[in-house]
């Protein structure tokens, strides 16, 4: 009989200090780990043969036990500039990121996990339901593979863990991830360039703090616990008054503030009353509160508030001295839009007129081409 096929490893999953220890194990020094990483998260590279400064018995002995295969693209591009990226895992599985040029900022929107068991009712990515946790690869990688889209000349600003999935129902990959993506051997991410969002693990919001200086965005939406239960069903765990007092004790940089997110649903939350009671829940925090216009989606309950309706409210916080502000819909006719990302399988997903398969990459890193700045104006 024939030996069964060797299971490869994603060589993106390694930590320097673990390439270190094969590359040793493979008879050479330790230097050559950094090398690799440099092809691997500073190039893109997709293959060792493509590592021309490796030794090729290396390479080979490499190419034997670990993959560098990064996933295959569709980029479907918006009117407003914005780009939303289908991206086929293994196992055919399918995740969404999404590029958003606004001003003078570009940001990266990522994903945690294939769908999402948290139920909130005003999410698309709900209604999937969740398929499996992404790997710290797979959340790393997405970087590599959005940074193809834009061209040589502009960089992401802002990286935003606001995609497809609960980010802290994913905790140990993230937090490998985080490494990865911060590390001077990885991408070389400043923490302070990077947000997570959470519907509010309490549990997981106090590891995350401890371990990483990255940005928090907690998932509000509502003002009382009756509400807040029947559009988000962890509340019935981590009710508001819990959630906030946990939010107090974060050790939060001096400089820095939680940011509340709070989706404006028409009848349901959005009274000039729960503009009252946020002010009140929120301002003993060190918060700010960002304002969102809910997104429809096929399927949805929710009616999106009248604008005069959402900037009254604004006008109510920012009287009662709390930081806030509204946040545009971004690629709303691509459905890229904040509440909207819906993955299905692989081939099954449908892809409007605009998609465009994305070019495999070849270790050449960042392509130029047309992208978010053709579109929108450039991004410094």
């Amino acid at each position: 009989m024939p030996a069964p096929a060797i299971m490869r490893r994603d060589v993106r999953e390694l930590a320097l200090e673990e390439l270190e220890r094969e590359v040793v194990a493979e008879g050479e020094r330790t230097f050559r780990a950094r090398q690799i990483m440099r092809w691997l998260w500073g190039v893109g590279a997709e293959s060792f043969d493509a590592m021309r400064d490796i030794p090729a018995a290396l390479r080979a002995r490499l190419s034997q036990r670990f993959t560098a295969d990064l996933p295959r693209t569709t980029a479907s591009r918006a009117e407003d500039g914005t780009c939303k990226l289908l991206l086929t895992l293994a196992g055919n599985e399918a995740i969404e990121s999404v590029i958003i040029p606004a001003d003078r900022r570009l940001t990266l929107c990522l994903s945690t996990q294939v769908g999402c068991a948290m139920a909130c009712e005003f999410c698309a990515t709900a209604q999937m339901g969740l398929h499996r946790n992404l790997t710290a690869a797979e959340i790393a990688g997405q970087i590599l593979v959005a940074r193809r889209e834009i061209t040589a000349d502009d960089r992401f600003t802002n990286f935003v863990f606001m995609g497809m999935g609960e980010p802290l129902a994913n905790y140990p990959r993230l937090a490998r991830a985080l490494k990865i993506i911060s590390a001077d051997w990885g991408l070389g991410i400043s923490p302070r360039r990077i947000t997570v969002s959470t519907v509010g693990l309490i549990t997981g919001m106090e590891t995350l703090m401890a371990d990483f200086q990255v940005n928090l965005a907690v998932s509000l939406h509502a003002t009382t616990d009756e509400v807040r239960s029947r559009i988000m069903p962890i509340n019935q765990r981590f009710p508001i008054a819990d959630l906030l007092a946990a939010c107090a004790r974060l050790p939060i940089a001096r400089r820095n503030r939680i940011t509340f997110e709070y989706v404006m649903l028409a009848g349901m939350n959005d009274s000039p009353e729960d503009a009252a009671r946020l002010i009140k829940l929120l301002r003993p925090l060190r918060a700010k509160i960002n304002l969102l216009f809910f997104n429809p989606f096929p399927g949805s309950r929710f009616k999106p508030s009248a604008r005069a309706t959402v900037e009254d409210f604004l006008a109510v916080l920012r009287q009662g001295n709390l930081t806030a502000t509204l946040r545009e819909s971004r690629g709303r006719d691509i459905a890229a839009a904040c509440g909207q990302l819906y993955a299905e399988r692989g081939p099954q997903q449908h892809q409007p007129e605009s998609a465009v398969e994305s070019r495999q990459g070849r270790g050449e890193g960042a392509r130029p081409g047309v992208g978010p700045k053709d579109q929108a104006g450039r991004i410094h």
